[in-house]
């Protein structure tokens, strides 16, 4: 086997190698579970055990999921967002980098932060009559833990 051939036969492998433990552990880890709309995807991984709980027993439970709070509601903004948030979740886990108290990063705190506005739009138009003053309203400032 000459010098180009021993190469193509180890990037073969390689390639063969990681592709096939990144299956393993897409499978393992339920990732296909992650496309869907079903809150239990969220448990997955038990550091949500406690944020699955609390939504499941709040007001929230009966009218919204994850997606519809923590997604943009645009399909490619929502496969978007878990996309991002599917890589960081997945290397933090894996590496055991991430704190006990789990706080919300700023770019998905301004995604939450649009779904309220524009779900609960009927209330919070009578609090913000200009659009451009929508983005200084938080709702979780007071309202921190009302989807879960």
């Amino acid at each position: 086997m000459n010098k180009k051939q021993a190469l193509i036969v180890t990037l073969t492998l390689a390639v063969g190698i990681l592709g096939g433990l990144g299956l393993f552990t897409f499978r393992h880890a339920k990732g296909d579970s992650y496309f869907s709309n079903d809150p239990e995807a969220c448990i997955n991984c038990h550091v949500m055990r406690e944020q699955y709980d609390s939504w499941n027993h709040s007001s929230h439970q009966n009218v919204a999921t994850c997606n519809d709070c923590h997604t943009p509601h645009d399909t490619v903004g929502k496969y978007t967002t878990k996309a991002i948030n599917g890589w960081n979740h997945s290397l933090a886990f894996t590496l055991g980098n991430y704190p006990e108290n789990i706080q919300i990063r700023e770019f998905n705190a301004e995604i939450v932060r649009s779904n309220c506005i524009e779900c609960h739009s009927n209330v919070v138009s009578q609090m913000v009559t200009d659009p451009a003053h929508a983005e200084t309203l938080d709702c979780v400032a007071c309202h921190g833990n009302v989807g879960h």
